[in-house]
């Protein structure tokens, strides 16, 4: 009987060593497929970083292709002169010309002829300025 009971008492142990080695091997396989499950994640947000940093290196691409196509119409139109002030630039020139040759004293006829020279000018270019305005609204 005692040997009986030693054989049962030995297959006993033996299935729970079993037992435990199967329930070691399942937490093993457990813990592999977490870590797997857990790299295919990072996997995968890496793919998505690297396929976001492709299209914002597109982007960046062209955008510099279109800046630099971009056309001269961006900058502002230069502000023209009116005839008032190209008069009295034109006026002031050929009046101190005159005034140099015809006065004796060269540098006094000079700005005297520029003064009297603006003068004319202006005026003749405001003239001008009127006239323009008042085509524009009669149109």
């Amino acid at each position: 009987m005692l040997f009986a009971l030693v054989i049962l008492n030995a297959c006993n142990s033996n299935s729970d060593n079993n037992e435990a080695a199967l329930k070691a091997k399942q937490a093993t396989i457990d813990s592999m497929k977490m870590a797997l499950e857990k790299q295919a994640v990072v996997d995968s947000m890496n793919a998505v970083m690297a396929q976001r940093e492709e299209e914002r290196a597109k982007e960046e691409k062209q955008q510099v292709v279109a800046n630099s196509y971009s056309a001269p119409a961006e900058t502002p139109k230069k502000k023209k002169w009116n005839h008032t002030a190209k008069g009295a630039v034109v006026g002031a020139g050929t009046g101190a010309i005159t005034g140099a040759i015809v006065n004796k004293k060269r540098g006094e006829g000079a700005l005297i002829g520029s003064l009297i020279g603006a003068g004319v000018g202006a005026g003749t270019g405001a003239i001008v300025d009127n006239s323009k305005k008042k085509k524009e609204k009669q149109q």
